[in-house]
């Protein structure tokens, strides 16, 4: 064709092709047929890993949860406004029994739903203060038993993923990597495309192989990174917090083309931080991803304890990141000064009830 014509090829099904700026990054075309295993392609360290990491099924579970937050200034605090979103998720697999919030300082306060459904709280405070402190308490039911019970009513999906413009519009706000340099983000692109070709092109086994290895190759390290912490240096420094493992992961899934999502919420780790359960964060908020899966929704992976989510976590909050989830933020308008934050946060199994108060 002419000079600076752009050139146009059709992919067969099945073909991805990532271009960015222009330039091809990456070719990735579905595996040729070989030897089925129970009705898919399954390579034998695929299935040990699955075998080792099926989850048993589990029983609905009622916890009691107390979150408090205390915010104090060196100087009073003359005119703020604050956003709370720490009423837990309410849908089909997680039921709200009771929920209260209360906050120490008064103020004009409004609820609302945001765009990403969450339960948000503004509060406008004309009040002077130097001390505030949040508490919500909640009642929650977890009913996701059994989260794998699709894989025995779907088909095989593959990666790449196709979707139909519609669907990628809706899901677009989930499917930007982060801002970053675009050799990071070449060599984050190479390092999904890892996952993707040593599990056969197969979606779930992929997504569980990142959640795996971040969880046994990552270090768990409070205070080595910050909010700023970008997921190119956490993959490069190999530690981190839940915060951070959970932004590496979104980003490895949405260059793969699988739409994820921040979730903020809450872990049960056990009584007295029992041997063998989770035994990351206990004391405090927790972050985590949900992917969606075609045919299927959204499903929670928990890299931090390389576990799928199922009736140990509670949902607080979902986003495109952190700032979209943040259980508290706000804005000082006048006064305020230095300032120290205390958080805590328990979770534990709702007392059974008396016979007498049964249904």
């Amino acid at each position: 064709g002419a000079p600076g014509a752009i050139e146009w090829r059709q992919l067969p099904p099945g073909h991805l092709v990532l271009i960015r700026q222009g330039a091809v990054v990456a070719e990735v075309a579905p595996p040729a047929a070989g030897p089925l295993k129970g009705g898919s392609l399954v390579s034998p360290a695929v299935a040990s890993r699955l075998a080792q990491e099926r989850p048993i099924e589990a029983q609905p579970r009622i916890f009691d949860v107390r979150h408090r937050t205390v915010y104090r200034y060196a100087k009073q605090v003359e005119r703020s406004i604050h956003t709370f979103r720490i009423n837990p998720v309410h849908d089909r697999l997680q039921r709200v029994i009771s929920y209260d919030l209360t906050v120490s300082v008064p103020g004009k306060s409004l609820d609302f739903e945001d765009v990403f459904g969450n339960r948000v709280r503004r509060m406008l405070i004309d009040t002077p203060w130097t001390e505030m402190v949040i508490e919500a308490r909640s009642r929650v039911e977890l009913l996701d038993v059994a989260p794998l019970d699709f894989r025995t009513l779907k088909a095989r999906s593959t990666i790449p993923l196709v979707w139909m413009p519609w669907q990628r519009q809706i899901m677009a706000p989930y499917l930007l990597p982060p801002e970053l340099a675009e050799s990071q983000l070449d060599e984050l692109t190479e390092y999904a495309m890892s996952f993707v070709k040593r599990n056969d092109y197969e979606l779930f086994d992929t997504l569980l192989d990142i959640n795996q290895t971040i969880f046994k190759e990552y270090a768990y390290r409070q205070g080595s990174t910050t909010v700023f912490t970008t997921p190119f240096e956490v993959y490069v420094n190999r530690r981190g917090v839940c915060q951070d493992f959970t932004n590496l992961f979104i980003c490895l899934a949405r260059l793969l083309g699988v739409p994820a999502r921040y979730v903020c919420g809450y872990i049960y780790t056990g009584p007295k931080h029992q041997e063998g359960v989770n035994t990351v964060q206990s004391e405090a908020s927790h972050a985590w991803v949900q992917l969606y899966l075609p045919e299927v929704g959204w499903k929670g992976f928990d890299p931090t304890n390389g576990i799928l989510t199922q009736t140990d976590h509670v949902r607080v909050a979902v986003g495109r990141n952190y700032r979209d989830a943040t259980p508290t933020a706000g804005t000082i308008y006048v006064g305020g000064g230095p300032e120290t934050l205390e958080v805590d946060v328990t979770v534990e199994p709702a007392p059974e009830p008396a016979w007498d108060e049964q249904p």
